[in-house]
């Protein structure tokens, strides 16, 4: 036996993928703000954004911590692992996943460098 969704919900799912993808590119800060082996704390509206720069590569996380809200892009960096400034929880920038709990994951942003302006791939409000 077949079982087909509803086409209510097929044309629901849809609709929140469209959502949950649009993104806008902002600019938050400039590439030599963010030198290797770096990490700063951005903020765009009401979101904080930890913009790290490994090995040459930028990157883009959500800027609070998991656990009690720490600014990230304010944190021990080393290599690709940043330590919240408040307990200690780590992320590994690359991925946003957390060190000691890989299914605890941070929102990682897309990012492009024009100019010489980072820019950060954040969703639309």
């Amino acid at each position: 036996m077949r079982v087909t969704p509803p086409r209510a919900l097929e044309q629901g799912s849809a609709s929140v993928r469209r959502v949950v993808n649009e993104t806008a590119f902002v600019a938050v800060g400039r590439a030599e703000d963010v030198p290797p082996g770096t990490i700063r704390h951005f903020t765009v509206g009401e979101t904080a954004v930890a913009v790290a720069n490994v090995d040459g590569e930028i990157h883009a996380i959500e800027g609070k911590c998991l656990h009690l809200g720490g600014p990230l892009g304010r944190g021990r960096f080393d290599g690709r692992v940043v330590s919240c400034p408040f307990h200690g929880w780590q992320y590994d920038v690359t991925t946003g996943e957390n060190e000691f709990d890989r299914a605890i994951r941070l929102e990682r942003y897309d990012v492009e460098v024009v100019d010489g302006e980072v820019r950060v791939a954040l969703p639309r409000a």
